[in-house]
């Protein structure tokens, strides 16, 4: 399949194996000992680990206060619905919206600098929001967080469809992940995914072949977040809460442990794998032991240590040593 021009541009045939085995899901989880909200999870965090690659992965920019942005898509969608309107596409363009807008500001005092103090700037600010989520009371319940968020059925103009069951939720989130999949793939394979994925090469040098990379930086951190509000506000959704936990620091860790374990530096799809690799670690593990997080660090630091590349890099690499073996195979024996 072509990948460089027409349909080829937008679909590719890793993405439709995707998207089938995540059809299908809903019908073979739960004879696997697993259940249906689990699907649902594990599809939401992967829309917030793409968009959170977009930023780490493509540009090289860590950020590690990301879970701010998460938690205002989720006080942003509960927020519309209990005091606005109850309306899904109200309530996911009021997360989707305030958290660009949270992230946009940060971005503006984040994208002049590099390495280092960059990171160390989204930590605070990201401390900054969580904080605020716990002491603002009357806004965001403090600790207790928003509760009984309603679920509203989902409008479509011409049908109205409940997504009370979470087969139903389950697909209409995974319709939202095949849109910012597309969207992301053909993102960063246009001319803004090469300046980004220069900046990360050399920031220096993309400055000066003429690319504003101040604006680059501030434009694809402020599209990260925004991702992550769509998160958030689906996961607001499917949670009916939203809590100050989803802010903190060790929950912004998660998802750059996604992201790594996965290996979203090396893969597009590095992020889903990482994302569905820490909730089938959570079940499986968790089910035998109350330590799991103590053995999902360890394979962490295991993977940071000798496969850097994370799974999908990995697996990139078994293929290439195939694929020579096999051209080796070929070749004439010649003395």
């Amino acid at each position: 399949m072509n990948n460089n021009t027409g349909f080829g541009a937008w679909i590719t045939r890793p993405m439709l194996i995707t998207f089938a085995i995540l059809v299908s899901l809903p019908f073979w989880i739960d004879s696997v000992g697993l259940y249906q909200y689990l699907g649902v999870e594990i599809v939401i965090w992967m829309v917030y680990a793409l968009g959170f690659n977009l930023l780490l992965g493509y540009t090289g920019l860590p950020s590690f206060g990301h879970g701010a942005y998460f938690g205002i898509g989720a006080y942003a969608f509960g927020l519309s619905q209990l005091h606005i309107t109850e309306s899904i596409w109200l309530g996911l363009i009021c997360a989707i919206l305030f958290a660009a807008l949270g992230g946009a500001i940060v971005a503006a005092f984040l994208s002049h600098r590099r390495g280092i103090y960059y990171a160390l700037l989204t930590i605070a600010f990201g401390q900054v929001f969580w904080f605020l989520s716990i002491k603002w009371h009357t806004v965001t319940g403090g600790e207790d967080g928003l509760l009984n968020i309603p679920r509203p059925d989902l409008n479509i103009g011409f049908a109205s469809f409940s997504l009370s069951s979470n087969e139903a939720l389950y697909y209409f989130v995974l319709a939202l992940f095949v849109v910012v999949v597309i969207g992301l793939w053909r993102l960063v394979h246009s001319p803004y995914g090469t300046v980004i994925k220069a900046i990360k090469q050399n920031e220096m040098r993309t400055g000066f072949i003429g690319y504003n990379v101040w604006l680059y930086k501030w434009s694809v951190f402020t599209l990260s977040t925004a991702l992550a509000g769509l998160a958030g506000g689906m996961f607001a959704m499917a949670q009916e809460s939203a809590y100050p936990d989803v802010m903190s620091l060790h929950a912004s860790g998660f998802i750059v442990m996604m992201v790594l374990i996965g290996g979203g530096m090396v893969s597009f799809w590095g992020p889903v794998i990482g994302a569905a690799v820490y909730f089938l670690a959570r079940d499986l593990l968790g089910s035998a032991t109350e330590t799991w997080l103590l053995w999902y660090g360890l394979m962490f630091m295991a993977m940071v240590m000798f496969k850097p590349e994370g799974i999908a890099g990995a697996w990139q690499g078994f293929i290439k040593r195939g694929d020579a073996s096999t051209d080796g195979d070929k070749k004439p024996v010649t003395r």
